[in-house]
């Protein structure tokens, strides 16, 4: 990539956004201790306005993580846990019968939050589950054929454990391609672990855990997100990495068209956390993989040779090369 000379606040919230994902970022990182890089990109899935996938095995800080980021926003919040019992109007809500007004009356379910936390959610049944596509993609719901917005900001934080474990159901290919981002924490270093012991040899941290940003700081900066210059060659750089994803060996079905969005909002997010109203191709390969890895699908040869998503996106960043970016 050709360098550029670039004014970093010619672009009004660069860095207010900048500094808004700090003071998460910061604050957050008081209770899940060690995993900044983790922390950062959750927080660049709530600034890209989209859903955020936490998927490890349990004990690690899924939960905990969320709960923490809810905290720090102090958003509306909502925590739903998934069991294979579960109906989908217990996540979305039900219509009863007023017999004093002789109308129905919606009684919102745990969805209808501003922050919600989909505790294990593939531990409820493809039919619970489906319960979420609408409000998801649409930010609505419909009971009774009467449909219902959710409120603004919304964000879902789902958890979930490796389906190779007892008593999970695998999510469908349309639900984990409507989650913008999949991060994953994994174990805590010696160090780390002793620090979490230490942190909480008397009560938890988030227990104590302060706002450090409102509501409308957040909107604020979601929406300044949307300012940061994408050249057309960097959005080239999007779509043939994602259209490799579709013709590469090991993959039975490629990402789709909102797995491109998914990587260029992102990439303006990313851009602006650095303080930069401006996109450059690292941005884009350094998130490629929390992007694309969980909208692929391999195919049985690659399953068989137990070759993990993120293998495939890391040799489909590294074959795609590399534009040049004409200046603005």
């Amino acid at each position: 990539m050709t360098n550029q000379t670039h004014r970093n606040d010619s672009v009004p919230g660069v860095n207010f956004v900048q500094n808004v994902a700090e003071r998460i970022i910061q604050n957050v990182g008081q209770v899940i201790m060690g995993k900044r890089n983790e922390i950062r990109q959750t927080v660049l899935g709530l600034l890209s306005q989209g859903h955020i996938l936490i998927e490890d095995i349990p004990g690690v800080g899924k939960t905990m993580m969320t709960k923490a980021l809810a905290r720090s926003i102090g958003a509306e919040f909502s925590r739903i846990q998934f069991t294979p019992d579960m109906l989908p109007s217990d996540v979305t809500g039900i219509s009863m019968f007023n017999q004093k007004t002789r109308e129905f009356e919606f009684r919102p379910g745990p969805i209808v939050a501003q922050i919600v936390l989909a505790d294990e959610i593939n531990r409820a049944t493809p039919k619970t589950q489906a319960a979420l596509l609408e409000a998801m993609e649409e930010r609505q719901i419909t009971v009774d054929g009467i449909t219902h917005m959710m409120p603004t900001p919304f964000l879902i934080l789902a958890t979930q454990n490796p389906i190779e474990y007892e008593g999970t159901f695998p999510l469908p290919e349309a639900q984990l391609d409507r989650f913008l981002v999949r991060i994953r924490l994994g174990y805590p270093s010696p160090s780390e672990e002793l620090n979490v012991l230490s942190a909480q040899q008397y009560a938890h941290p988030v227990d104590n855990m302060q706002k450090t940003v409102s509501v409308a700081e957040l909107v604020q900066a979601q929406k300044a997100v949307r300012d940061v210059y994408v050249a057309e060659e960097v959005m080239q750089y999007i779509i043939h990495i994602v259209t490799a994803t579709r013709n590469h060996k090991d993959v039975e079905l490629g990402s789709s068209p909102r797995g491109s969005l998914a990587l260029f909002r992102t990439a303006q997010t990313r851009a602006a956390m650095a303080g930069r109203d401006y996109v450059i191709p690292d941005d884009v390969k350094a998130l490629a993989e929390i992007t694309l890895a969980h909208r692929i699908f391999l195919n049985l040869d690659a399953r068989a040779r137990e070759i993990p998503e993120r293998s495939v996106i890391q040799d489909v960043v590294a074959a795609t090369p590399v534009p040049g970016a004409s200046a603005r």
